[in-house]
């Protein structure tokens, strides 16, 4: 870390002790807006790749969303999905591979990501992004996504249309909001008094417990192919809530671990890209 990273984490962490000895529940309120804001937006220049697109816009909400289609009317349909304080752009690597095999190749910068609009995202309008994009460009018969962005799409599609002729790759997606809490908050070094009025705060704004953002509740009503591939180094989403799932072996969910990726690696790698073009 930067020393004007270390200064800014400090002037962070006294800001939120102040706010704490003041109110747990406005120190929660505004640990929940800094949850769900990207600390930093990529736009970095569009791949050639990109620039030959059709771009789609569209108003979802608040949100004015840019995204790109390739190959429109290709056999089947497959939408990519980025991860936090990410941006479709970095997974032009996927998408000839994709075109080759003959799909109609979807990408989406989410809501306060890449050249879409909007400071905040949730999980949930995440997810209500990628049932948009069902309805809009669908019918999709394919999926793949990283982090934040193989979590939305598990919620996503514990509600949409899809068969067991459906595939879907995850790549290091996160499996559990409460982890990702976890770290934050270690982060901050919140206490568990704001920790109970962020979880509170959670349960108000979407209906549902912390509990319920998570993959594992998911996984009983999705019936797709899945293809999970998750690295043994990740300290962002750790192996450990990953091996959850896969103690409950299902029969259509299929697991790669690899070793020494971490996290925003494992996407970039040339044989994780292979095996997940070849499995989708």
């Amino acid at each position: 870390m930067k020393l004007s990273q270390r200064f800014a984490l400090k002037l962070i962490r006294a800001k939120f002790k102040l706010l704490s000895a003041i109110s747990k529940k406005k120190a929660a309120q505004q640990a929940f807006r800094l949850f769900c804001t990207p600390p930093t937006r990529d736009k970095k220049e569009l791949a050639p790749i990109f620039v030959e697109a059709e771009e789609l816009r569209f108003r979802l909400a608040l949100y004015d969303v840019v995204g790109y289609r390739w190959n429109k009317g290709g056999r089947g349909k497959v939408l990519i999905l980025h991860g936090f304080e990410s941006t479709a752009i970095n997974f032009a690597a996927y998408i000839q591979p994709l075109i080759q095999k003959g799909y109609e190749v979807l990408a989406f910068d989410a809501p306060a990501h890449g050249r879409s609009s909007g400071k905040r995202i949730t999980t949930l309008i995440y997810r209500d992004l990628i049932k948009y994009i069902q309805e809009q460009y669908g019918p999709l018969q394919s999926y793949m996504g990283h982090s934040l962005g193989g979590f939305a799409l598990c919620l996503a599609l514990f509600e949409i249309p899809h068969d067991e002729n459906s595939r879907v790759a995850l790549i290091a997606p996160a499996s559990e909001t409460s982890t990702a809490i976890d770290n934050f908050f270690d982060f901050l070094r919140l206490d568990d008094k704001v920790r109970k009025e962020f979880e509170n705060l959670i349960t108000v704004i979407s209906g549902h417990p912390v509990s319920w953002f998570s993959i594992s509740r998911t996984m009983k009503n999705i019936r797709a192919k899945i293809l999970w591939v998750h690295d043994e180094t990740d300290a962002v989403t750790p192996l450990r809530d990953a091996l959850k799932v896969k103690a409950e072996n299902y029969s259509n969910v299929q697991f790669v671990i690899t070793k020494g990726l971490g996290h925003s690696r494992i996407y970039r790698d040339t044989e994780v890209i292979r095996i997940v073009t070849d499995f989708l």
